[in-house]
C-alpha cells in the first residue's frame, strides 16, 4: 500500500478509535488488530509517529493517568479539532472509495471486482 496513504488511513482509523473512548497506545494498537481482523497489525515504531503527528496537528491531546494496573500511561483523547477533521476525513474517504468501486468495476458500495 502506497505510504502516504496509509498513512492518512492510520490517522483517520486512530481518530475513530478515540471517537468513543480515551486510549493509551498499546491499547490501539489491540484494538485495531481486533476491529481489521488483523490487517492492521501496528508496530511501536509506526503508531507513536502517527500518534506524536495527530497531535502536533491539534487532532488529539495525551494525558497521563494511573490505570487499573496501577501503571502511569499515556492516554490519548480525541479534541473539537480531530474531531471535525475526522468528519472531513471520512466524507473524503467515502466519496473516494465509492468513486475508485465504480471504475473498478464494484457498484460503488461493496467488494470491487477484477476481470482481465
Amino acid at each position: 500500500m502506497d505510504k502516504k496513504l496509509m498513512n492518512i488511513s492510520i490517522s483517520m482509523m486512530l481518530l475513530k478509535l478515540l471517537e468513543n473512548q480515551d486510549m493509551y497506545g498499546y491499547e490501539m494498537i489491540k484494538e485495531l488488530e481486533a476491529r481489521s481482523e488483523n490487517v492492521f497489525s501496528l508496530k511501536e515504531g509506526t503508531l507513536y509517529p502517527a500518534l506524536h503527528a495527530l497531535e502536533a496537528d491539534g487532532a488529539i491531546e495525551s494525558y497521563e493517568k494511573v490505570s487499573e494496573s496501577g501503571r502511569i500511561r499515556k492516554y490519548y483523547r480525541i479534541s473539537k479539532k480531530g474531531t471535525k477533521i475526522l468528519a472531513d476525513k471520512t466524507k473524503e474517504w467515502n466519496t473516494y472509495q465509492k468513486a475508485v468501486n465504480l471504475v473498478i468495476g464494484g457498484n460503488g458500495y461493496g467488494t470491487a471486482v477484477w476481470s482481465n
